[in-house]
């Protein structure tokens, strides 16, 4: 099956443009496997991944390559157009045939998410070869966006934030934090995501937990709520959070949604080409740190996104890689009160020419919800 499709020369693009920094970086090539980087370089993802081997070759010396299953190549090529392909059989051995088109002593870098028996079976046929995570060895890989993909990231985020605008119509009080969540996924799905990933309702004492799971918790009068969602619109990702409160909120805890919403603004402010990743970070934790909750901001500032909610870069302490006009990540500040409650407020920025947008545009306001 295919993502919906970019045209064949956007993907010639990209394995081109890996090819040259596989190269600057002084690596032989790129391998491909499976997930979301081979949805990246070719819109095609196997109907089933399993422990076959399907692998996308990339090198300065010989035309892009990919080594499918056998019983998998009529699909493959239906998806994935102008493209070499080289086909295994079961009972053969897929390693011989992968080899044939390395180098035997070149060093590689390979999708994150490649199966350990794969590369292990590799480095059995290639002892003297050599292979590098691709997220460690060309971070820019995927990091930086074309205009067509921050068109892409903006839809899935105006369709985030239609969604929650018609969330904060419904009553929490007295409702599950499942059934809420449930809304949120169906409104999702009605603005146009083909894609749920994920529909935090973190209330009251859960919103101190960041990853919080839905749970049957009865939403009550006086909860503040953190709602974070997102999935995948168009192929690309949508991801974000605001914090509302049922009722009307006690002064502490608005003083803590203002530390938060100052924080998110602040980072936000910061954004622009240039800026190591890790400068973002330190604005937002700065602001929360002066007001007294550095103890209580206690995940990254934020993430890249892409075809992948999750992926480079990453904007946490000791990430030296600079901001570059293109990267698209989330700002995410937050403060959990454990026991207590939990405030965290996210926009999907993309960095410009001279500074940031964002691609999220609902209100950082302290929204009251019946």
């Amino acid at each position: 099956m295919t993502e919906h499709p970019f045209a064949t020369k956007d993907f010639a693009r990209r394995m081109e443009r890996a090819v040259a920094q596989a190269t600057e970086a002084g690596l032989a090539g790129v391998l491909v496997t499976p997930g979301p980087d081979l949805v990246y370089f070719t819109g095609y993802r196997p109907t089933a991944i399993t422990e076959r081997v399907t692998m996308l070759v990339l090198t300065a010396d010989r035309e892009p390559a990919m080594i499918v299953p056998m019983l998998e190549r009529p699909d493959a090529e239906r998806s994935v157009a102008a493209l070499s392909m080289t086909d295994w059989a079961d009972g053969t051995d897929p390693y011989a045939v992968t080899a044939r088109l390395l180098d035997p002593r070149g060093r590689y870098a390979v999708s994150d998410s490649a199966w350990a028996m794969h590369l292990l079976g590799l480095q059995r046929e290639l002892p003297e070869a050599g292979y590098v995570s691709m997220t460690t060895a060309l971070p820019m890989l995927r990091a930086v966006k074309d205009a067509e993909e921050v068109a892409r990231l903006a839809a899935a985020g105006a369709a985030a934030d239609a969604a929650y605008e018609r969330i904060i119509g419904v009553r929490f009080a007295g409702r599950r934090e499942r059934e809420i969540g449930a809304d949120l996924a169906g409104l999702l799905r009605e603005h146009g995501h083909s894609q749920v990933d994920f529909t935090i309702v973190g209330s009251g004492p859960n919103g101190a937990n960041p990853h919080h799971e839905m749970d049957e918790r009865l939403v009550r009068d006086g909860d503040m709520v953190v709602l974070d969602f997102g999935g995948l619109l168009d192929g690309y990702g949508s991801d974000t959070t605001r914090t509302v409160h049922v009722g009307e909120p006690l002064p502490e805890e608005r003083e803590v949604f203002e530390i938060v919403r100052e924080a998110q603004q602040t980072a936000f402010e910061a954004v622009r080409p240039g800026v190591p990743c890790q400068e973002i970070d330190r604005v937002a934790r700065r602001v929360i740190r002066e007001a007294g909750h550095g103890e209580h901001f206690i995940h990254r500032t934020g993430h890249g996104i892409g075809v992948t909610t999750h992926e480079p870069p990453y904007l946490v302490e000791g990430e030296t890689l600079p901001l570059v006009p293109g990267m698209c990540f989330s700002i995410e500040p937050g403060i959990y009160l454990p026991g207590r409650f939990g405030v965290r407020i996210e926009d999907i920025v993309t960095v410009t020419a001279d500074g940031g947008r964002r691609l999220n545009n609902t209100s950082h306001d302290l929204h009251i919800v019946a």
